[in-house]
């Protein structure tokens, strides 16, 4: 009850405050009418000056005496005046008064009656930090790892550690800078550059950018098997319309995939996508050793059918990048080097195959 009296006078106060200045008479324009008639006189002196000065003409200082002898009589009559108000008008002040004091708390506590909560209990802050549990301790230490990251940029550890949150979090622009940090002043990881590519891929609404594809590569030169690495390069297959190389990258994807794997049912939703729903059911229903010797087998058909004639650029992408992720170097770097030989004829194919060497980590170390 105390904290309802303490807000009563407070309210009263607040309205008092606001009637006091209805209740004063109006300013009176002098003290006593003494004065007005020694404003007057003075007044009448400054028009004589100023006509002998020739200042103004006779009308304007008969003008300006006229005006003088109405401001003394409005003074003199104003003074003359009984104290006080009229009772009509103490009455509708004293009732303004008394549905102000009233009304207006009475219509604060129907306001908060409505849109408040009146009945809630008290919250102490030890009890609604205890009640937040888990959520308050993750805010709190995410906030000491962003302020400690912002005092020491070099720490590698602490960038590996916050990437990851702000690629959970939507903050995907946070995430790409917190991932280049890592790395910068780390030691280079497959991982921490898959993570930077999702990122890129993610601030680009789900466009595998070319920087995105070379943060991939890079995660893929250090480890070949990387899922998440594997899995975008074959998106942005599909995404530059090669849709048979994509089915490749994500079949032998698919083929390595260990038992319960989580991201296994979103490759086989892709594989359907992209094959058909019959074609990605069979493959995706195969055991995991049947699996994986079908995408082989669809990849050394390709290599089959490639042998006796020359193939496209893009059958021969294809076949290096399938052998390539199905961890198969040796194989690939040998149709890498069929395929220079069979468009030796095409600068602009040797050129391809060239960047598509470099990406995945086919070229030879030059002695």
């Amino acid at each position: 009850m105390m904290i309802w009296a303490i807000l009563a006078a407070m309210t009263g106060a607040a309205v008092f405050a606001l009637l006091w200045p209805l209740r004063r008479d109006g300013a009176q324009a002098f003290a006593d009418a003494a004065d007005a008639r020694s404003l007057y006189r003075s007044q009448l002196s400054e028009i004589d000056r100023d006509l002998q000065r020739a200042l103004i003409g006779p009308a304007e200082a008969e003008a300006a005496r006229a005006e003088a002898g109405r401001r003394l009589l409005r003074a003199v009559a104003a003074q003359q005046e009984p104290a006080g108000e009229s009772e009509p008008s103490l009455r509708r002040r004293r009732a303004s008064s008394a549905l102000m004091l009233s009304v207006v708390p009475l219509l604060a506590l129907l306001v908060y009656g409505v849109y408040g909560s009146p009945m809630l209990p008290d919250q102490p802050l030890a009890e609604r930090m205890a009640q937040a549990g888990p959520r308050q301790d993750f805010a709190i230490a995410f906030a000491k790892m962003e302020a400690h990251l912002a005092s020491n940029p070099t720490d590698a550890k602490g960038w590996t550690l916050i990437a990851p949150l702000y690629l959970r979090q939507g903050r995907y622009d946070d995430a790409e800078r917190a991932f280049e940090s890592a790395l910068r002043h780390g030691q280079p990881d497959s991982e921490l550059y898959a993570g930077l590519g999702e990122a890129r891929v993610l601030a680009a609404a789900g466009v595998v950018t070319a920087a995105a594809r070379a943060a991939f590569s890079s995660s893929l030169r250090l480890e070949p098997r990387n899922p998440r690495a594997q899995f975008y390069l074959a998106l942005s297959q599909e995404q530059d319309g090669d849709k048979p190389a994509a089915i490749a990258a994500f079949g032998a994807l698919l083929a390595s995939a260990p038992p319960g794997a989580e991201w296994a049912p979103m490759v086989q939703a892709k594989l359907r996508n992209l094959q058909g729903p019959s074609a990605g059911d069979a493959i995706a229903s195969l055991p995991a050793d049947q699996r994986q010797a079908a995408i082989r087998g669809m990849v050394d058909g390709l290599a089959e059918r490639l042998k006796p004639s020359g193939g496209t650029l893009e059958e021969w992408s294809r076949l290096v990048r399938a052998r390539s992720v199905l961890g198969e170097k040796a194989q690939a770097r040998e149709a890498l080097a069929t395929a220079r030989e069979r468009l030796a004829t095409d600068p602009s194919a040797l050129a391809t195959l060239t960047a598509l060497a470099n990406e995945l980590g086919l070229e030879e170390p030059k002695p």
